[in-house]
C-alpha cells in the first residue's frame, strides 16, 4: 500500500502539479476533481467535497452533498501530461455525510460483492479484450474507418499503431499490463488486450486504458470510439472477458479428472452466468446500440450456451497447453461490450457466479457445433434459448431478477430510469433508414 509520504516523494520527484481525482457515474463515463497537487495530504486525509446530484445515478438535488476518499494505492503520474503542468490520477471511493458509503457508486458495488466471495474464501481475476474503431475526425459526423485493413493484418508504421503502441506503454505507469493489440475484423478497428489480475484492478485498468487512448489519438486527427455497433454491417465492438477463482495462490477452476478440466465450483460458476444471462445483459451490454451488435454473425454471441472453443457460444471455455492448464483454465463471457461500466460488469458476472455455487447449479451439455447454423426447431430442442434483442427486453429482465438486480441495493430503480429513459428517447427518434426506407 502506499503510504502518503510515498506519494509526496513521488509528487516531488515528478514536480507533480495536480492530481486527477476520479470516479465513474453508473453509465460508466469518467469523471474527476482536479485539487493541487499541494494537498494531497489534507485531500487523503479528509476528501474532497463534489456535488452528488449532477452526477447520472448517484442522488437527488436534497442529498448532494458527496465525499471523494482516494485510493491510496491508485496514485499513478499521467506519463502524457505536460512537464509545465505534471498531473497525477487516483481513483476514489465516494462517501455519503454520515460517513457511509454511496451504494450506488459503481466501484463500492463491486467491493460489496468482492467482499461477498471472501467469506465463501475465493478472489476473483478477470482480463478483457477490449474492441475499439478509430475514425477520422474531419468527416465526422459521417463514420469513415482510418484503414481497409483486416484481421491482423501487418502495418509498419501509421497512426494507429503509434496510438496503439504508446497507450500500451503509458497504462504501464498506473499498474496495467497491455499483452497484445492487433487489427480487428473490421476496417479501422483494433483490440488490446489487458492482462488479467484481480477484478478491482481491471476495472480500475480498463478506465485508465481508455483514458490513456483518448489521451493518444487527440491531436492524430482520429477519433477513439467504444461504440457497440458503428457501423452498419462491420462487426461490432465486443470486450470479451475472461474469469477465473483462486483460492491459496491455486487456480479453483482446474480440475485435470474432469471434462474439460472444469472444477465443480466452476461449473456451478458457469451455470449460474447461464441461468442469469438474460438480466446480465442489461449490464454487460447497456445501450440501445449494444443489440445491433447482438446478432447472429460477427462472431457476437446471441445464444446462451457454452462450449468449449466455440466463439458462437455465451461462455468459451478457451483451449489451454496442458502443461499451463493449472494457471490458465479458464472461462470467456462474450457478451459484454466496451460501453459496460466495467465495476458493473464484474459485479453483475460475479453475482452471478456465486448465485451458481450456493445453489450448486449444474450447466447444461456443451455446446460443441457453431450455434449460429442451428434452427430455431433443433435450438428449442437443445433448450437454447436466446440474449434479449433490444434494451428494454434487458431492462425488463434485470428487473425481475432478484439477484443481479440486488447488487445496486437501494440504486436498483436508478439504474432501470436511467435505461428506460434512454430506451424512451431512442423509441421517439427518427433514423435515416426509416427517412429512405419509408418517405
Amino acid at each position: 500500500m502506499s503510504t502518503l509520504n510515498q506519494i509526496k516523494k513521488e509528487i516531488q520527484k515528478e514536480n507533480v502539479s495536480f492530481v486527477y481525482l476520479q470516479f465513474s457515474d453508473l453509465t460508466g463515463q469518467l469523471k474527476n476533481v482536479v485539487v493541487d497537487a499541494g494537498r494531497i495530504g489534507e485531500v487523503i486525509e479528509n476528501g474532497v467535497w463534489f456535488d452528488g446530484s449532477s452526477v447520472e445515478g448517484f442522488a437527488r438535488i436534497a442529498e448532494s452533498d458527496m465525499l471523494l476518499k482516494p485510493d491510496r494505492n491508485t496514485f499513478a503520474v499521467i506519463p502524457w501530461s505536460p512537464p509545465e503542468r505534471r498531473s497525477a490520477r487516483m481513483i476514489c471511493d465516494i462517501y455519503r455525510p454520515s460517513g457511509r458509503k454511496l451504494t450506488t457508486d459503481p466501484r463500492t458495488i463491486l467491493k460489496t460483492q468482492i467482499d461477498k466471495l471472501k467469506k465463501m474464501g475465493f478472489s476473483y481475476f478477470t482480463g478483457a479484450e477490449v474492441e475499439f474503431y478509430l475514425i477520422e475526425r474531419e468527416f465526422l459526423p459521417e463514420i469513415r474507418p482510418h484503414d481497409r485493413k483486416s484481421y491482423f493484418d501487418y502495418t509498419p508504421h501509421s497512426r494507429a499503431s503509434t496510438i496503439c503502441e504508446s497507450t500500451m506503454k503509458t497504462i504501464a505507469a498506473f499498474g496495467a499490463i497491455g499483452e497484445t493489440h492487433h487489427h480487428e475484423v473490421g476496417r479501422g478497428q483494433h483490440e488490446i488486450d489487458l492482462r488479467y489480475d484481480s477484478a478491482l484492478k481491471t476495472a480500475d485498468n480498463i478506465m485508465a486504458l481508455k483514458m490513456a487512448l483518448k489521451a493518444h489519438a487527440n491531436g492524430s486527427g482520429l477519433k477513439v470510439t467504444w461504440m457497440p455497433k458503428p457501423i452498419f454491417n462491420f462487426p461490432g465492438n465486443g470486450m470479451h472477458i475472461h474469469q477465473s477463482l483462486w483460492k491459496n495462490n491455486k487456480n479453483i477452476f482446474y480440475d485435470p479428472k474432469s471434462d474439460y478440466s472444469l472444477s465443480k465450483i466452476s461449473q456451478y460458476f458457469l451455470a449460474g452466468q447461464l441461468s442469469h444471462a438474460k438480466a446480465i445483459s442489461a449490464i454487460v451490454s447497456p445501450t440501445v446500440n449494444s443489440y445491433k451488435r447482438l446478432v447472429p454473425g460477427f462472431e457476437a454471441p446471441v445464444y446462451i450456451c457454452w462450449g468449449q472453443n466455440n466463439r458462437s457460444a455465451l461462455i468459451r471455455i478457451p483451449k489451454v497447453p496442458k502443461e499451463k492448464a493449472h494457471q490458465s483454465t479458464r472461462m470467456e463471457y462474450r457478451a459484454p461490450d466496451p460501453s459496460a461500466n466495467p465495476y458493473l460488469a464484474f459485479a453483475a458476472l460475479l453475482a452471478a457466479g456465486m448465485d451458481g455455487i450456493e445453489k450448486k447449479i449444474l450447466p447444461p451439455k456443451p455446446a460443441d457445433d457453431n450455434v449460429y447454423f442451428f434452427r430455431e426447431r433443433k435450438l428449442a430442442r437443445e433448450k437454447i434459448e436466446t440474449l434479449p434483442t433490444t434494451l428494454k427486453e434487458a431492462i425488463d429482465a434485470l428487473e425481475q431478477d432478484q439477484v443481479i438486480s440486488s447488487i445496486f441495493g437501494a440504486g436498483k430503480d436508478q439504474f432501470l430510469e436511467i435505461k428506460r429513459q434512454e430506451w424512451k428517447e431512442f423509441s421517439c427518434q427518427v433514423s435515416s433508414w426509416e427517412i429512405e426506407k419509408y418517405l
